[in-house]
């Protein structure tokens, strides 16, 4: 199949393995799966931080499932990206490990208090949400299938996150305030979760010409300031001066996108951001320490003659 005929078909789960599919964009779909499942994975690690210093024990309990989840999250969509026939879910985790790999920019920044935990788990999340939703309609259809069990279990992490900050917002006043320093720094950081501008993205155009993506970056930004400002606010949150929001002539809010930093952006997308090395480290040396297990893996299967399958 060419690309022209990609084009003229496209459409909601239209196309799967059984279609012969230029390079083009199998090569594109694998590249947007497999960031997603990387994001899935080093957004896991986060949460693992956050269950350690969860204040309780139901606190704990919930981000371990979580956490679970996320790591589900990235083996559904690892396997859907092995369809394209491009990359192994093998050689995906070598690149993540090796700093290859890329992920979602929220995921390059260590957390250090329990205050972070609903800016990932509230925030980031509920603009997960607002992407993902979108992806039920992608035209690879693996990835579309894989975003059904995805989205219905995101939407409890929302929900977790909320929980969180509506506990925090609710606490002394001490307790506030330091929620309301902790979303002031983790802001514009969130508002870069979708991307850069149109105008500065590189994938963008081909995505939507193909299927791959129904909705452009700054429209799921926009989207998501006229969703979650109102509700930062209901949990008694002010949103911060800079970056600058502002309402258009038909209602709904839109930022000032010169007023976020780009160029930290773009070093992050890189893989050189000084928080970078430390996540992608971390990956790296809990993939070595289960190294035995593959290695047993292997071994059960030359003597077995069969492929264990990881359970989707």
């Amino acid at each position: 199949m060419d690309l022209e005929t990609v084009k003229k078909r496209t459409g909601p789960r239209e196309f799967g393995p059984e279609d012969d599919m230029p390079e083009r964009y199998r090569t594109a779909a694998t590249r947007m799966i497999q960031f997603h499942a990387n994001s899935e994975v080093m957004g896991g690690y986060l949460d693992k931080t956050f269950t350690r210093k969860a204040p309780s024990l139901d606190r704990k309990l919930a981000n371990t499932a979580k956490v679970q989840d996320e790591i589900g999250h990235a083996q559904l969509l690892y396997r859907a990206a092995e369809t394209l026939g491009v990359k192994t879910r093998t050689e995906m985790l070598e690149e993540l490990a090796n700093g290859e790999g890329k992920f979602l920019n929220c995921f390059h920044y260590p957390v250090d208090s329990w205050y972070e935990a609903p800016m990932i788990d509230f925030f980031v999340d509920g603009g997960a949400m607002r992407r993902q939703a979108t992806l039920k309609s992608t035209s690879w259809t693996p990835y579309a299938h894989a975003m059904d069990k995805i989205c219905f279990e995101e939407g409890f992490h929302v929900k977790h996150g909320e929980s969180i900050l509506r506990e925090l917002m609710n606490g002394s006043k001490a307790t506030q305030e330091r929620t309301q320093e902790t979303f002031e720094e983790w802001w514009p950081r969130i508002l870069q979760f979708f991307g850069p501008t149109n105008d500065e993205s590189v994938h963008d155009d081909f995505g939507r010409a193909v299927g791959l993506k129904t909705v452009t970056n700054d429209e799921l930004r926009n989207s998501f300031l006229n969703m979650y400002i109102p509700k930062a606010e209901k949990h008694g949150l002010e949103i911060p001066e800079y970056p600058r929001i502002y309402e258009r002539d038909d209602g709904t809010m839109a930022v000032r996108e010169d007023d976020l930093d780009w160029d930290e952006f773009w070093t992050i997308s890189r893989n050189e951001y000084e928080g970078s090395a430390e996540q992608i480290g971390s990956r790296r040396r809990r993939q070595e320490a289960v190294e035995w297990v593959r290695k047993s893996l292997d071994a059960w299967e030359s003597s077995a003659g069969t492929t264990p399958q990881a359970a989707d």
